[in-house]
């Protein structure tokens, strides 16, 4: 979703329960950073399997906006 789409769409509580167990910021300022504004990658991956095989699964443990 978009930037402003997600700002209005997503809490900072949204966003602090979203990313429990990440090192990362957890302010009004990277709200449109939370996961739930991205693409679900499972959904994703899943949509692919005729182009790719997956080997390994990362876990997110830091993000990093500036």
């Amino acid at each position: 979703m978009s930037r402003g789409e997600a700002k209005r769409t997503f809490t900072l509580k949204n966003h602090r329960d979203a990313t429990a167990g990440v090192e990362c910021r957890k302010d009004e300022g990277v709200i449109d950073e939370t996961p739930g504004a991205y693409k679900d990658i499972d959904a994703v991956m899943e949509a692919q399997t005729s182009l790719v095989d997956v080997v390994h699964t990362l876990k997110q443990v830091v993000c990093v906006k500036g």
